[in-house]
């Protein structure tokens, strides 16, 4: 016995569609017919997804900016909604590692750049879509959070205080919104082959003591394994399933 999806015709935008989780959801999303808003700060890679999903026969347009400006979150629901006429699904993908720093170790730049990329941007986008997917009684919210969501040993001060407070939005926006329609949930991957590059000085406090830690991380996945997971958790076969943060590591959650 199969079980539908539900995204055939769905209008969907993805942040960090250009490589890594979020080029493999957008993929992912196409080919069960969705109609996807590829949106990244970099014009090439979200450029060469969508010409392959086009080229693959599906629907897909990009919007290329930088998420945590305001024009560029107000470009990406209009792009939807007016394209596509709608937005039915929201993946806040998109985001950027920390240096691996201890709290006394980070600088303002980078807590301050890290907290708007991986938790404000994702809020604004969040905020101007809503009214959205409340229009059409129904719809879901992907965030990508992190093995960093749930412990305090797998990154440094801005990152994990980033993932744990896209922990507790994705949490309070499933509380809210359930009796509207709308569920919320999150992926927290674990090691996982991306195009994330992490500039650390291995011999400061937090990157010593964070590999201390490391040998539990187990497997390192793929980006499509946790794009199926994002591509679940927006479908009609986890229609009762609303305020989770699902571990996608192999295990380590449970070390």
């Amino acid at each position: 016995m199969s079980t539908s999806t539900g995204l055939s015709g769905k209008s969907v935008v993805v942040t960090g569609a250009g490589s890594g989780i979020g080029r493999a959801a957008a993929l992912r999303f196409a080919a069960e017919g969705a109609r996807v808003v590829l949106a990244d700060l970099n014009a090439e890679g979200a450029k060469e997804a969508a010409e392959e999903i086009v080229a693959a026969g599906g629907t897909a347009v990009t919007v290329v900016g930088d998420l945590g400006e305001q024009r560029t979150v107000d470009q990406v629901v209009a792009t939807a909604v007016d394209t596509f006429g709608g937005i039915d699904v929201l993946v806040n993908n998109a985001g950027i590692m920390d240096r691996m720093s201890a709290a006394g170790e980070t600088d303002d730049d980078e807590w301050e750049r890290v907290l708007r990329i991986n938790l404000t941007a994702p809020f604004l986008l969040t905020r101007a879509a809503l009214p959205h997917l409340l229009a059409n009684g129904k719809g879901a919210i992907v965030f990508t959070a992190s093995e960093a969501s749930l412990r305090g040993s797998a990154a440094g001060a801005a990152y994990t205080a980033s993932k744990h407070g896209v922990a507790g939005l994705t949490k309070s926006l499933a509380v809210m919104y359930r009796d509207k329609g709308v569920r919320t949930n999150a992926i927290a991957p674990g090691g996982t082959v991306t195009g994330i590059q992490v500039q650390a000085d291995k011999d400061a406090l937090g990157p010593s003591v964070i590999m201390g830690h490391m040998g539990n991380v187990g497997r390192t996945a793929s980006a499509d394994e946790q794009a199926a997971a994002i591509v679940f958790l927006a479908s009609d076969a986890a229609s009762n399933i609303n305020g989770v943060i699902l571990p996608v590591d192999n295990g380590w959650a449970a070390v």
